[in-house]
């Protein structure tokens, strides 16, 4: 039998869109925003970082991190991710979602800054402070994932939520593309200031010293839009569902909303006490939420995990499929600087076309759609187009047909994020319970990163020639650019099936997916 919601929840769950929830829509967003900009500038520079220091004179091509360096440039910032979901998650519903806000953007700050200095002028003194940095700076957004979508749900209001939701997420997109912009301006003025010869006319010379201060000043410029927010994150109130449901303030619950909501919400403490005596307080790792909420969290995790093995595997190395299809030329016919921004304005170039549209796509219509819809089509058509891309891959890499495989490829993109991975971000902030709402959000997101390593390292070795003396230098032979793009299609087919785990939120309120408005003795309880 449904209980009778708190008046400050029910103010919640009907109030009009109103000036505080865009406030908190940029605040959290503005998280995601440097997230993003963090995690995939590194895609920009691993080029560069290889010309600088790994050069060999007498060559033929430009140096390259060795496969075991490449490897955890691109992936250590996961494994910190990873970690900070899985701590950060828990950590926000036993302090606080505010308490915890604070800490990880001040990491993301401290690590953004510190990843782009280094200790010493070897080539292995730099690589390990560059990734001990970017583990800690993935550690920060870790947590940043698992609250900010929180933050988001218990904040909006039930018509619009996944569209706030959603455009926290989006924010994500913006960080891509600020990353490749802001690399374009960089390095056409140093193109500008510091001519170089490319590499087959001159080795030496191509790679200029004042090369060396292009990639710090891009991974130190991801510290901006976080600090510049940290003032505003302090100044919010904690949310009215984290105060009323888990710390059982009820006094403050209403006090908080009634600034933010300029209205009168009455308290209710007696509410609260009897909603306590008549509910039961399953554990995570109880047999009642096994019975309640374990497919659901199945679902969450599967679906996260199998996503990102996609699509961090298309977004890191995208410079490598262009470069395989001719869009970028050869590393040999260019100098350091101009590469970098080649790369660049291949990225932004996606990321306008494709991957910021998605994103905004979802943000419109995730409130009519709905969550499973939407996750369901995007599987779909990203499976589609993939295998349309690995099939015929021949055919694409003919230079006629060049813009045909770039088309295809922000297809890809675009139904990624005008699918699932806006929804999986979305649907484990609406459907567990408030005291374990964070911590299911960080081990979905954590499964999600754990797809990401996968793709991230899996990627640069599968797609490697078949041919070992073609192959990347140090590298093993692969399984070739077709053949890795054909597991990606599966991987996709598999997302699609495990989306059927996942339950419609669209329209219901926090406490009605999670259970939390149902007497323990209610038959429907049973049924969640």
């Amino acid at each position: 039998m449904a209980r009778e919601q708190l008046q400050v929840l029910n103010a919640l769950d009907v109030a009009k869109t109103q000036w505080y929830h865009f406030t908190a829509i940029i605040i959290a967003g503005m998280g995601f925003f440097t997230d993003a900009y963090d995690l995939f500038c590194i895609s920009l520079v691993t080029k560069l970082l290889g010309r600088i220091y790994y050069h060999v004179d007498g060559a033929g091509k430009p140096g390259t991190l060795p496969p075991n360096v490449s490897a955890a440039v691109n992936g250590v910032a996961f494994c910190g991710t990873l970690a900070g979901q899985l701590f950060f998650g828990w950590l926000g519903d036993k302090l606080g979602r505010k308490k915890v806000y604070g800490m990880t953007l001040m990491l993301m700050v401290i690590c953004s800054v510190a990843s782009g200095l280094s200790f010493g002028h070897t080539p292995k003194s730099v690589m390990v402070t560059l990734c001990f940095f970017r583990f800690w700076l993935g550690f920060g957004i870790g947590g940043d994932y698992p609250l900010s979508a929180t933050i988001m749900s218990e904040y909006a209001n039930k018509k619009t939520r996944g569209a706030f939701i959603a455009a926290v997420f989006a924010m994500q997109g913006l960080g891509i593309l600020a990353g490749g912009i802001f690399a374009i301006i960089l390095s056409s003025a140093f193109k500008t200031m510091f001519e170089a010869p490319p590499y087959e006319v001159d080795a030496l010379r191509s790679t200029i010293p004042q090369a060396d201060y292009v990639w710090r000043i891009i991974l130190m410029v991801g510290a901006l839009p976080a600090a510049l927010t940290y003032y505003w994150r302090m100044k919010m109130p904690e949310t009215a569902r984290y105060t009323a449901l888990v710390a059982k303030d009820a006094k403050q619950a209403a006090s908080d909303m009634s600034k933010v909501m300029q209205m009168d919400i009455e308290a209710e403490p007696q509410k609260i006490e009897q909603m306590e005596k008549e509910k039961s307080q399953f554990g995570l790792f109880s047999k009642e939420f096994a019975k309640r909420h374990g497919l659901h969290l199945l679902g969450t995790t599967t679906t996260w995990f199998l996503l990102d093995i996609a699509f961090y595997s298309q977004n890191l190395f995208q410079k490598d499929i262009f470069s395989a299809i001719g869009w970028i030329p050869s590393a040999k016919s260019m100098n350091a600087i101009e590469e970098v921004y080649r790369i660049a304005r291949a990225q932004t170039l996606i990321a306008l076309c494709s991957t910021v549209p998605g994103y905004w796509f979802t943000v419109a219509l995730i409130d009519k759609m709905g969550r499973f819809t939407i996750q369901l089509m995007g599987f779909f058509f990203m499976t589609v187009f993939m295998f349309a891309l690995a099939i015929p891959y021949d055919h694409w890499t003919h230079k006629e047909n060049r813009i045909g495989f770039v088309i295809m490829y922000s297809l890809t993109f675009f139904f990624a994020n005008f699918g699932p991975n806006a929804t999986t971000f979305v649907v484990p902030a609406e459907i567990f319970p408030a005291r374990l709402r964070s911590t299911c959000h960080g081990i979905s997101a954590a499964s999600g990163k754990l797809g990401a390593i996968v793709g991230a390292f899996g990627f640069l070795y599968l797609a490697q020639n078949k041919d070992k003396a073609k192959a990347d230098a140090g590298y093993p032979a692969g399984i070739g650019v077709k053949n890795s793009l054909i597991v990606l299609g599966v991987v996709n087919a598999l997302g699609f099936l495990f989306t059927f785990l996942v339950p419609e939120s669209k329209g219901k309120s926090l406490e009605e997916m999670s259970g939390e408005n149902e007497d323990k003795e209610s038959p429907a309880e049973a049924e969640l």
